[in-house]
């Protein structure tokens, strides 16, 4: 079996595209083609459903992508041993929320490559259901999660608890809402900006406005804190946002932080990972505490 034609099949079910996984290897499409179909000849099955959109695999190319996975990761940990200084080689696969990629990656991500040259860092942004979800099916090695207090963690995974984030209510100060405490009461009369569904702090208010029995109107789902700050400073709805992000924004003074007594949500923010490989387990130690350290350092005051 030739391990290259495991890794075109790999890519083509993590890219969900001919035409990404073909770039993501630097190889042609027709190329990436033929060694899908050496892969499928040998084993004398069909791996992918190519009349889906996006490409996914079949039922037994999923069988066969999770075994792909482990045999790939034992090469990398072969070839790790192989090497003289047993410097960690290979791919390194971490998923991470939005609000993580926009506030606190950067560091974490410039240390990681200082430490291990050698290691291919591969990020992957998602909510963090999909992102569980990914680990679980090995698309991932580790994963930066975000969840409401009282949501438990997966089963079988080790976690590191590496931050507690509150979440603030913020609304357009056009819309001259009283400085005095609120309630979610009062503001169901104002439509929500909001991520899609996934994102915990979206998760947190949706529970909270269900237990007070109110209704639920979201006028705007947008991907990117910057994207929803802007259309709540317009006057679309009011919104949620990281105090962090918040601090940051061109828009923090269109935008007021609202006091609301039932809705006081704090999320946690985790690293997950399953079983590690030992090639990994140093990357994965330096990238928790890097990722400590910055969410700890991000103390920016958050504007009234």
């Amino acid at each position: 079996m030739n391990t290259h034609d495991l890794q075109a099949f790999v890519a083509v079910v993590e890219s969900e595209s001919m035409v990404q996984a073909s770039e993501k290897l630097f190889l042609t499409q027709p190329g990436l083609t033929r060694r899908v179909q050496n892969l499928e000849k040998m084993l004398g099955m069909e791996l992918l459903d190519r009349q889906s959109k996006p490409l996914k695999p079949t039922a037994a190319g999923n069988e066969v992508y999770a075994l792909a996975r482990n045999v790939l990761r034992a090469v990398d940990d072969l070839m790790a041993l192989a090497s003289p200084d047993n410097e960690p080689t290979g791919e390194f696969k971490i998923g991470v929320p939005p609000f993580l990629s926009e506030l606190a990656l950067a560091q974490p991500v410039d240390r990681l490559r200082s430490a291990f040259p050698k290691l291919t860092l591969r990020v992957t942004a998602g909510w963090s259901p999909g992102l569980l979800q990914s680990l679980e099916r090995a698309k991932v090695d580790a994963a930066v999660v975000l969840l409401p207090e009282h949501v438990p963690l997966p089963e079988g995974m080790q976690a590191t608890l590496l931050a507690h984030k509150p979440t603030v209510v913020v609304a357009p100060r056009a819309f001259k809402l009283p400085k005095a405490p609120t309630t979610l009461a009062e503001l169901s009369g104002h439509p929500w900006v909001l991520n899609q569904d996934g994102c915990g702090m979206r998760s947190a208010l949706s529970r909270a406005v269900a237990a007070a029995g109110l209704p639920f109107n979201v006028a705007v789902e947008a991907f990117g804190s910057e994207l929803q700050l802007s259309l709540v400073a317009r006057g679309m709805g009011v919104g949620l946002a990281a105090p962090e992000v918040l601090a940051r924004s061109p828009y923090r003074k269109s935008l007021q932080v609202l006091d609301v007594t039932d809705f006081k949500s704090r999320l946690n923010v985790w690293l997950v990972h399953g079983a590690l490989p030992k090639r990994l387990a140093q990357p994965v130690a330096l990238m928790r505490d890097a990722l400590i350290d910055e969410l700890k350092n991000d103390t920016a005051d958050t504007p009234r």
